[in-house]
């Protein structure tokens, strides 16, 4: 029986991924999308880089930015994974991929790209949200009852509107091979509650799943 894996989105300091690794964190994400208020400049993200090991996986968040510039920011900001969250075609997954990236690729429930969308990422892990509000990502929208069969073929991580209050049954639910916190571990957009982060990963670590999880956070998952 195992927990589901835990990353953190929207880190704007090395004092917050430092805190998040003492926390048990998995996987850290770093935003470059302008209109973002926990958008980093790729200086920005070295510096919460290079303050973690090797075993936290370094997820840069893009929206329909093109593989030149993607790859430009890898190098600059030393990350392992890159997370797109907009319109991205399955080509771009695929060619990140070949470079020893781990991919995930945002899909919702309730508007596009939609579920039926992940078939035609093979080598992606699918992040799952409900829907989404003036910018990319969960805008703190919360699941509602009804949900259609999530895609199980990749690994599968939830995100949007997680907080310690909701986690526990989001993965009773759904029984996703990792979770994705950002604005419900916060003080303010842009800010992270220590407080909060920590009483997330306590919560998610206290469920155990019969079921083998998908490593979500590495290029070629394992199963444990």
């Amino acid at each position: 029986m195992h927990s589901p894996r835990i990353k953190i989105c929207g880190l704007t300091s090395p004092a917050e991924a430092v805190f998040c690794v003492e926390a048990g964190v998995h996987a850290v994400g770093l935003v470059f999308f302008p209109k973002s208020p926990r958008n980093v400049s790729p200086e920005q993200a070295r510096e919460i880089t290079r303050v973690l090991p090797g075993e936290v996986a370094k997820v840069g968040v893009f929206v329909n930015a093109a593989y030149d510039a993607i790859m430009d920011i890898v190098d600059r900001a030393d990350l392992s994974a890159v997370q797109l969250h907009g319109d991205e075609p399955p080509e771009l997954a695929e060619a990140l991929h070949r470079q020893g990236l781990t991919v995930l690729k945002a899909f919702y429930v309730t508007t596009r790209p939609d579920l039926g969308s992940a078939l035609r990422f093979p080598s992606a892990t699918s992040l799952v949200e409900w829907g989404k509000g003036v910018l990319p990502g969960g805008n703190a929208l919360t699941w509602g009852d009804e949900t259609p069969p999530l895609p199980r073929s990749r690994p599968l991580v939830i995100a949007g509107g997680l907080r310690p209050d909701t986690v526990a049954d989001i993965i009773q639910r759904f029984r996703p091979d990792g979770v994705d916190a950002s604005s419900g571990v916060e003080l303010e957009p842009g800010k992270k509650s220590f407080e909060k982060i920590k009483m997330f990963t306590q919560v998610v670590g206290k469920i155990h799943l019969p079921d083998p999880i998908k490593e979500p956070f590495t290029h070629a998952p394992t199963y444990a």
